[in-house]
This record gives C-alpha cells, structure tokens and sequence, in this order.
C-alpha cells in the first residue's frame, strides 16, 4: 500500500529538514500526536482544528511497538501502515512520523514545532515536549474533545455487541 502522497517520513533527520525549509519559507508547522487507532468524528476534528492554527500539520503516530507500550497487549486494533495511510488522506494532514517510544517528546524537542496540539483532555496534566517548547518561545494549544468520542468507547461498544 502506498501512502497517499508520499506523507509518511521516514526519519527524525527528515521531518527536520522538511521543517527547515518550512521555517525558511515562513511556513508555520503544528504538530499533533496520537495512536488514531479506529479512526473516528473526534479525531477528524482535532486534525481540522490543528491544521488551521498553522500552515502545516505534523502528525506524530505512535508505532504499533508503542501503542502496545501505552494502551495493551490487544492494541492497537489497526496496524501502523493502515493508521497512517488513513491519515495520509486528510487533507488536513501534511506529514505522518511513526516512532517507537512511550512518549513524541524526543521528535517534539527535536523539530520545535511553533505549536504543539493537544486535546483538552490534558489540562492540567504535563504535555509531552512542553519544556522545550516554552524554553524556545512556543507553545502548546489544548483543543477541546467532542464528547464521547474515542477509540475506546468504539472497542467498548462493539465488544458488548
């Protein structure tokens, strides 16, 4: 399967030059992460959200590795390819990273996104890669959820069927 429009980067090393020549065009880059496991309603919102805060949209997806670090040995339900080919084809989405770790904040740090989006769910809690992005004049935007929109509801309710 080929990802719609050749989205997926395949390094840390090229997200960031995809980012230089971003930030030397005066392109603003947002970044979002997440597992997208069941793509649903409430992610598709937070992405179109996302994306009009800046001019490109970074997508940080967990590997299949992580989600099963984070989530459960059952998950993730879609594989990583079906996942970011998903997301390849929303318009909202300009770029897909896969990464292995518990945590986006190495690829955050590194790339140093203007803004960094999470959802509201994370008031109050410490976002991954924060620190380095308030060290470095950005910052972190929380979106508000639609509620009762999640991938694990969608799981609940079709087990209970």
């Amino acid at each position: 399967m080929n990802l719609k429009n050749n989205k997926l980067v395949e390094s840390l090393s090229d997200l960031k030059s995809l980012y230089l020549s971003y930030k030397s065009n005066n392109k603003k880059v947002v970044m979002t992460n997440g597992c997208f496991d069941i793509l649903h309603s409430g992610h598709t919102y937070i992405l179109e959200e996302s994306k009009k805060l800046g001019d490109i949209l970074i997508v940080a997806l967990n590997s299949d590795l992580s989600v099963r670090k984070i989530k459960s040995k059952d998950r993730p339900i879609v594989g990583e390819l079906d996942r970011a080919y998903v997301l390849s084809c929303l318009s909202a989405v300009d770029h897909i990273i896969l990464f292995d770790d518990d945590s986006p904040e190495n690829i955050i740090c590194e790339i140093l996104p203007e803004i960094l989006v999470k959802g509201s769910d994370y008031k109050g809690k410490k976002v991954a890669g924060e620190d380095c992005l308030i060290e470095n004049g950005k910052k972190v935007v929380l979106i508000d959820l639609i509620e009762g929109k999640s991938s694990t509801s969608i799981i609940d309710k079709v087990s209970k069927s």
